[in-house]
């Protein structure tokens, strides 16, 4: 090392020792401070050293001059995250102007379902595909049905969290197909995420109603362990049968929900208001019940029904998705 860099590195080792100094014997407080970027720099250059100096100092005066209270601390560090990396978030009103709330969807993403669809279409199984999808969906109902009764909050909450599964399985191995084979989807992988996140948004309406006891939890820990791999599986092996699967375990959940509606109707539950996010996300009337919520919660999966027997009618007819248009939105 020349004679100036040795300089450089003695003057930056003093600068460190100054530093660490005041780090460990100031009154300021530095617990929890964030380090931004990775320690692990080449410490034998004159670049490495003060790369380090920099980033030690800006951590330094970040919290130094945060105050001596706890709470304007925690204040400015929560203010300072999400707007590090220029990106801060976004404000948004709903129409009325009030300020919107919900972070896990948007007014955009938000629409009025269409209820005029027919709750009660069937696909009847007439090839050994069918027959075999059929098969395995009854086998799996009969179960559900012994373990809940008249539960249908529990129900639900349950259904929510296997049938949310399909849709994002599909649409992940369509996405790395489409990556491997360099080609389109046809819009069939945002079709099938689109059905696992509204499927989700059915849970976090349904947890505002219900919140699941420890020994449900454990239930859909296990349920869903072994239904996305099985559905992985499924899907890898015939894609055609997998989406008939779902379109089976769909007009299952369509015959659930209309027994957890006539229950409603009839008195035997309790209509209670609907849930303010099930308000906002459907833009249902603010004098809604669960009786609506359950309603429009029907409709989203009898399209799903539709979408998933779709799915598996091209391919069974020797097609594949790609040759023919998603119905991107349909629910």
């Amino acid at each position: 090392m020349n004679r100036n860099g040795t300089a450089v590195v003695t003057k930056a080792s003093q600068l460190l020792l100054t530093q660490l100094r005041a780090c460990l014997f100031s009154t300021t407080s530095f617990t929890g401070s964030v380090v931004t970027e990775p320690l692990k720099v080449p410490m034998s250059t004159t670049m490495g050293t003060t790369r380090l100096l920099t980033m030690h100092a800006r951590n330094y005066n970040t919290h130094a001059s945060s105050g001596s209270s706890q709470d304007k601390k925690d204040d400015t560090d929560t203010k300072a995250v999400p707007s590090y990396w220029g990106i801060t978030p976004q404000s948004l009103t709903k129409s009325d102007g009030s300020a919107w709330k919900w972070n896990c969807f948007r007014p955009w993403e938000a629409y009025e379902a269409d209820t005029t669809i027919d709750v009660k279409k069937h696909h009847n199984p007439v090839t050994w595909n069918d027959k075999i999808a059929y098969g395995i969906v009854q086998a799996l109902k009969y179960p559900t049905q012994l373990y809940f009764r008249k539960k249908h909050i529990h129900h639900a909450v349950l259904l929510e969290t296997v049938a949310a599964v399909p849709g994002m399985v599909g649409g992940m191995l369509l996405h790395t197909k489409s990556l491997r084979r360099f080609e389109q989807s046809g819009g069939w992988i945002k079709a099938l995420l689109e059905e696992a996140e509204n499927e989700r948004m059915h849970l976090m309406t349904f947890i505002d109603v219900y919140e699941p006891k420890w020994h449900e939890r454990a239930l859909v820990f296990a349920v869903q362990g072994v239904f996305f791999n099985a559905y992985f599986l499924a899907y890898l092996a015939s894609p055609k049968l997998a989406h008939r699967i779902t379109g089976y375990l769909e007009e299952e959940a369509v015959n659930s929900y209309t027994e957890f509606l006539n229950d409603l109707e009839k008195g035997v539950m309790e209509d209670i208001p609907a849930p303010a996010i099930a308000i906002d996300y459907w833009c249902l009337p603010k004098n809604s019940t669960l009786k609506d919520v359950v309603r429009v919660i029907r409709a989203d999966e009898a399209h799903h029904r539709d979408l998933n027997h779709f799915a598996s009618d091209i391919q069974c007819q020797g097609h594949e998705l790609k040759e023919y248009p998603a119905p991107i939105g349909y629910h």
